[in-house]
């Protein structure tokens, strides 16, 4: 998923979360202590990049049951990052970053759009309480359905558009990765790829960018191979869902959330795909989309202006429309 192209700055903002230039963050807060939240709390406290990591979950002492489960692991893994569970986010303190992990999870059967209403209304009043308790933190969205919820997430908060970022693309892109590593029998590693668009129907791949051992993805496996990778990847979320009959996917999309956060403390610079708003890049000029991106302390650094096929970037843009679409849904349920 790295890729290393020339960029176009984007207009995000250059407050920071973090007066800290050391590679390393103060506070990351990471809501919702189910699954997704407990993997990416466990990897953030594992970096050692961290002073301290703090789960919020409204479940009774089950935050703070994981936190110390997670610290009775700092000596096998040898990290020093305290970690702490609590009940609400004024508990957390003010944090460089919060994660939202926190909604109802798929059932089988069920697509993400189905979670709109319910999960609407648990993003819209933690993301208001973030922003009360850490006004200059960065957002990252993990909540389905992914696209919806990161525009709802601005929209009840009013920061800036680099401050709110969802998580997506990230998780999609090692989806087809590893799905594609197992096809051409390679490492993971040797295959690059963004997933971008929207998290889920919408997917789009640009196969244009794709490779696999650096040589162009269809002159490895195919076009027939790689159409139906793209199609597994795109439904693998389901795909777990319908293998787990209880509950959703959680060790990947967990890893991708923390990847993102790490990303940004450390601007490291990587180009990942992130759920962002564009100001005219990719000739979509507003609403959150899938985007290359590449992350710095403060949120969004800037859009990575990729060389799309005519027919990539129509695909790209009629996904901006169509997520657009659904958000005025949900504008419609809200109002």
């Amino acid at each position: 998923m790295r890729v290393d192209r020339l960029v176009t700055p984007s207009s995000a903002a250059t407050s920071n979360a973090s007066s800290r230039a050391d590679g390393r963050a103060r506070r990351v807060t990471v809501v919702g202590a189910g699954n997704v939240g407990m993997i990416a709390a466990m990897r953030l406290a594992e970096s050692d990049r961290i002073d301290e990591v703090v789960l919020v979950d409204i479940a009774g002492e089950r935050a703070a049951g994981i936190a110390l489960d997670i610290t009775h692991a700092s000596p096998l893994l040898g990290f020093s990052t305290k970690v702490r569970g609590v009940n609400t986010l004024a508990e957390a303190g003010a944090s460089d970053y919060v994660v939202i992990t926190a909604g109802k999870a798929r059932t089988p059967g069920m697509s993400r759009t189905d979670l709109v209403g319910t999960n609407a209304a648990i993003v819209g009043s933690l993301a208001q309480e973030a922003v009360s308790a850490s006004p200059e933190a960065v957002l990252l969205i993990v909540t389905n359905p992914l696209d919806e919820m990161t525009q709802h997430a601005w929209q009840v908060t009013g920061l800036p558009t680099s401050r709110v970022i969802g998580m997506a693309g990230v998780l999609d892109s090692s989806r087809f990765e590893a799905l594609t590593a197992l096809a051409a029998n390679v490492h993971p590693h040797e295959v690059s790829a963004l997933a971008l668009g929207s998290h889920g129907d919408e997917m789009v791949m640009p196969l244009s960018q794709a490779t696999v051992s650096g040589r162009p993805i269809d002159a490895v496996l195919g076009a027939t191979a790689v159409a139906g990778l793209v199609d597994r990847a795109r439904n693998s979320g389901a795909e777990v869902v319908g293998l787990l009959k209880s509950g959703s996917a959680f060790f990947a999309p967990g890893l991708s959330a923390a990847l993102m956060v790490l990303a940004m403390i450390t601007e490291s610079c990587d180009v990942m795909a992130a759920t962002v708003a564009p100001h005219g890049e990719y000739g979509i000029t507003s609403g959150y989309v899938g985007l290359p991106v590449r992350l710095n302390r403060s949120g969004l650094a800037e859009i990575v202006q990729l060389p799309l096929t005519a027919t990539e970037l129509g695909d790209l843009q009629g996904a901006a429309a169509r997520i657009a679409e659904r958000v005025k849904s949900l504008d419609a349920v809200n109002a």
